[in-house]
């Protein structure tokens, strides 16, 4: 079992202040993988505190020697592979041949992506009348979760860096080993003292102490709607920036002409992959009346595909949820969808013995779905998709947009154009059309509950940096 029993603080690995030691179970057989040290105040200040103190000198730093540094992460992450493959197997459970495109690869990318807009971070930009100049807001705050940990992690450190900002970051308790390896990392290639602080500990704990420290300029938080509300309450008091991504429970329109086997492939293995656990899953998908019952039909067929077992099975598709709390989560909602009176169709809350010690759900599709059924309206971030019809294509979009979030939403129709006049009505940050994935050049986040705020692409470091205008007399 490994032991987290030191934080990364002003370029050091320092013994935590607080006496409580999480144990973390694999979630694939229930046993203890991970014992981790809990931060505490005294914790936190010390990594607000080095933060602070590393942000002037940082922040001065040529933006092609940031670049260079940043380069130079990303090489290191490709020679920690490996290691960063295990940690996303051991603690999450995701299936080994599938961790490397799902949750490295990208992460990877997305380092040099960043490295590659500090210079823009550059001369002021002379409009004339006055300058305009782009400035690292400060000190942030960064709290993790857990479903795409490394992913999550650098979408929020590497635009901080490529910023000129210093932070303070805390992962996801459930998910805390690769973040270890980053801080290895960062260590290793030479980022300076403070610029990268490191921390863990239960999020209840140590979130509201990192969000209203006053050495923080900004929050960055990813996770449920309630911590998120929590965050925004704690930064309130010192009027700190706050980017929120939160929940989502958004919808895939299928039109009548589209393709509809394709369509319907797509919808299914957009829910399953990660096992569910995805943030901006299509977890609704609305098929036109006249096609239903062939829908079901194709939607059933891919769901059986799947294969639900050991995380180390080369056949496997889908592991275990991130953990038995989640797991439980899950099997409440497939519980909830049958006494409201949807119809299941595939899947169920019940299990095969060989599946039994693991944090393991089945692929559970729902039939006869309505908009008003808890099932519809809240994330269950579970491998459970809700099938539902429509008449028409206003209903169809009355339908998606009627919901407390706005993360994502997709649409399929015969062709691109009648997909993208279908999107521009749906009221989501992201829509995913004829079958589209996710791309870190392009902005994330969402409308209504779902946050506040953009991840990734230009929009992503433009959260990382404060505008100023230095304004010439006429």
């Amino acid at each position: 079992m490994k032991t987290i029993d030191q934080f990364y603080i002003d370029g050091q690995w320092t013994a935590p202040h607080g006496k409580h030691v999480l144990s973390i179970l694999n979630p694939a057989t229930s046993v203890p993988c991970v014992a981790m040290a809990c931060a505490n105040e005294t914790d936190v200040n010390a990594a607000a505190e080095a933060a602070f103190r590393a942000f002037p000198a940082w922040s001065a730093t040529p933006s092609d020697q940031r670049a260079l540094l940043m380069m130079g992460i990303a090489d290191e992450m490709e020679n920690r592979a490996d290691d960063l493959v295990q940690a996303h197997v051991e603690t999450m459970g995701i299936p080994r041949h599938q961790a490397m495109e799902v949750q490295i690869a990208g992460p990877i990318d997305a380092m040099r992506y960043f490295a590659s807009l500090a210079a823009t971070m550059g001369e002021p930009e002379d409009r004339g009348g006055y300058l305009i100049s782009h400035e690292p807001v400060g000190v942030c705050a960064l709290i993790n979760p857990w479903n795409y940990p490394l992913l999550q992690m650098i979408g929020k450190v590497a635009p901080a860096l490529a910023a000129g900002c210093t932070m303070l970051a805390k992962p996801a308790e459930q998910t805390p080993t690769s973040d270890i390896i980053m801080a290895e990392i960062f260590d290793k290639v030479g980022l300076p003292a403070g610029v990268f602080n490191l921390i863990t500990g239960l999020g209840a704990e140590v979130g509201p102490l990192m969000a209203s420290h006053p050495r923080v300029d900004m929050v960055s938080f990813t996770g449920s709607n309630r911590s998120g509300i929590s965050v925004a309450i704690e930064a309130a008091p010192t009027v700190k920036r706050v980017c929120q991504e939160m929940g989502g429970k958004s919808a895939l329109i299928i039109t009548e002409d589209a393709d509809l086997h394709t369509a319907v492939r797509y919808g299914v293995e957009n829910v399953m992959l990660n096992t569910g656990q995805t943030c901006d899953a299509l977890t609704r998908m609305l098929v036109p009346a006249s096609r239903y019952q062939e829908a079901i039909d194709q939607a059933v067929i891919v769901a059986d595909e799947q294969v639900v077992g050991d995380p180390d099975d080369p056949l496997t598709t889908m592991g275990p949820l991130a953990s038995e709390q989640q797991c439980q989560r899950v099997r409440d909602y497939i519980k909830q969808g049958i006494a409201e009176g949807a119809r299941m169709v595939a899947g169920g809350a019940e299990l095969p013995t060989s599946l039994e010690g693991g944090a393991y759900v089945l692929p559970t599709l729902f039939a006869d779905v309505r908009n008003d059924m808890v099932i519809a309206r809240e994330e269950i971030f579970g491998p459970v998709l809700c099938i539902m019809s429509y008449e028409t294509i206003d209903e169809a979009v009355d339908i998606a947009n009627d919901s407390e979030f706005g993360l994502s939403s997709g649409v399929f129709a015969a062709n691109d154009s009648d997909a993208i006049a279908i999107a521009r009505r749906m009221r989501a940050g992201q829509c995913f059309i004829q079958g589209g994935f996710f791309r870190l050049e392009a902005p994330f986040g969402g409308y209504k509950q779902s946050g506040n705020g953009r991840e990734w692409g230009e929009a992503g470091l433009a959260e990382y940096q404060e505008i100023k205008a230095i304004i010439r007399p006429d």
